[in-house]
């Protein structure tokens, strides 16, 4: 990725990448299941239900919970078929967190701890998670630079939500819903820099997945990693092969604070360089470094 040609737009993944839904969802399911046993209903709760609710660690049904979306996403990467068009409605990941979530209960015996309210309005914390510290700095610099836009497998109303409720400064919203696919599909990708009237290589996605990344280089997207804690699904053999082959054309790693000491977004708009009146395409804006000859990004 060339400084001197960059991309016109930055997708951007949210879950895991922009917002840390870990910290979110582990500490609210806490603070309900003491909320329900410290209620007065909670002397009708079976005392399985409040030996299991006492003694589960949240943060890991947290990331089973997680784990089932990607399970979800996965399995319904394809677009429905002509056939069951019209049958069968697109199931959206707030359809699917409802769902799981009284599943996850009833396999860790905790059926009845929260009732049919509660358990709408918790199977909703994904709608309010969070941003890591170094996200909402830095996209109210980078919409100076770029068009920026969600490219995310969260439905539409969830990402309204947790773009605002995260202050999240990025005026495109772009869902998986909108293809009637879930990311990996190649759909997903090339619909969206169809939406925003780009050709693929003017696309960047920046997200902490490489499978994400992965497949949107396959449909000719420059790719930005952004390394989160414990975001990383693929084994640690497999991350060092991904940047040996190169197909990353930005990295930026946990360690990286090369400009800022909050790394992540912050160090992607260190490295472009950026000065504050840039506008892509416009005479205003100059891709250079200190010397002002253009440079490589590594």
């Amino acid at each position: 990725m060339s400084t001197i040609n960059p991309p016109k737009a930055l997708l951007l993944d949210v879950f895991g990448t922009l917002v840390d839904w870990r910290h979110t969802v582990s500490h609210t399911l806490h603070q309900q299941a003491a909320s329900a046993l410290n209620s007065p209903k909670s002397a009708s709760l079976p005392p399985a239900v409040r030996l299991f609710a006492s003694t589960i660690s949240w943060p890991d049904f947290a990331q089973e919970w997680r784990d089932t979306y990607k399970a979800f996403t996965k399995a319904n990467s394809a677009p429905l078929s002509p056939c069951a068009q019209g049958k069968q409605a697109f199931k959206t990941v707030d359809q699917h967190h409802r769902d799981s979530l009284v599943r996850l209960l009833a396999d860790h015996n905790l059926t009845g701890l929260w009732d049919a309210d509660e358990l709408y309005s918790i199977s909703r914390i994904w709608h309010y998670l969070d941003p890591w510290s170094d996200s909402s700095i830095a996209l109210h610099d980078l919409g100076r630079a770029f068009v920026l836009c969600t490219l995310s497998n969260g439905n539409v109303s969830l990402l309204r939500d947790l773009t605002a409720h995260a202050e999240l400064p990025i005026p495109n919203l772009l869902s998986s819903e909108h293809f009637g696919a879930y990311k990996p599909n190649p759909l997903v990708y090339n619909g969206a820099a169809e939406h925003l009237g780009l050709r693929a290589e003017q696309c960047a996605l920046v997200a902490a997945h490489l499978s994400d990344l992965k497949a949107a280089k396959e449909c000719g997207f420059q790719t930005i990693y952004l390394e989160r804690v414990d975001e990383e699904d693929w084994t640690a053999d497999e991350v060092a092969q991904a940047r040996r082959e190169g197909w990353v054309d930005m990295w930026i790693g946990l360690d990286d604070h090369r400009t800022h000491e909050l790394g992540g977004l912050c160090e992607v708009r260190a490295r472009f360089q950026m000065n504050a009146g840039y506008t892509p395409g416009g005479a205003s804006g100059k891709w250079e470094s200190a010397s002002g000859s253009g440079f490589v990004l590594r």
